[in-house]
């Protein structure tokens, strides 16, 4: 892949052949970010884990310390009961069987993530091929369905990740901003980390992680020291 001028200028500034401690690493990104706007800070991991067996899926969650990107709008789908506990925990829109009817005739809506109570998952069927495809069907694998509504809306509010791994056995994550000061980047790093140990499968054997880099926007990328 042929890249540009100033892309070639700031890769001098990396050694491809060597492993960075985490903290030389982020200096390195973020002196090689090339964007004019804000760039975004990335972690790609390699697992050592085969993706073709079920049972070695690697698929958890994360509050990061420090929030990337704008705070998600989120929707409560709540019976009438428990409307005063999703507005109390801070839920962006909040309806139950009067706004599933509106998302499925009119096939829009306004939110980031969809949260439910396990009873209202009946309901929402008439609107799952509308929210399913764009991965905004509430789900036990990213704990959206749930009767702690505090809790869950909380922590989504604060910044709460879902990651798993691709078909390659590779994660791919944001973490992190150019504009982040250094020990900010590290924090989100060193929780995003200590996620993806905490889910290794029972099942996987060897070498879990294999390898990590990270990279801006636009910009090369640094290996980092496991």
């Amino acid at each position: 892949m042929k890249r540009g001028k100033k892309y070639s200028e700031v890769a001098k500034a990396i050694d491809k052949d060597k492993v960075y401690p985490i903290e030389e690493a982020i200096e390195l990104i973020k002196k090689t970010s090339i964007t004019k706007f804000d760039s975004s800070i990335e972690v790609h991991v390699k697992l050592g884990t085969d993706p073709k067996k079920g049972d070695q899926q690697v698929r958890s969650t994360v509050i990061l310390p420090h929030v990337v990107g704008k705070v998600k709008k989120v929707i409560a789908f709540v019976g009438p009961d428990k409307e005063k506990d999703a507005k109390e925990a801070g839920a962006d829109k909040i309806g139950g069987e009067e706004l599933i009817q509106k998302i499925k005739q009119t096939k829009k809506f306004d939110f980031d993530i969809a949260v439910a109570t396990p009873d209202m998952m009946k309901k929402l069927a008439p609107i799952a091929k509308i929210l399913g495809p764009r991965g905004l069907m509430p789900s036990p694998k990213n704990d959206t369905i749930t009767t702690d509504l505090k809790r869950t809306i909380g922590e989504l509010k604060k910044g709460k990740i879902s990651f798993k791994n691709d078909d390659t056995s590779n994660i791919h994550q944001l973490f992190g901003k150019a504009s982040f000061d250094n020990n900010k980047i590290l924090e989100n790093y060193n929780a995003f980390l200590e996620a993806i140990n905490k889910a290794r499968p029972a099942g996987q054997k060897g070498i879990y992680i294999k390898n990590i880099s990270i990279c801006s926007t636009m910009g090369p990328g640094v290996k980092v020291l496991i």
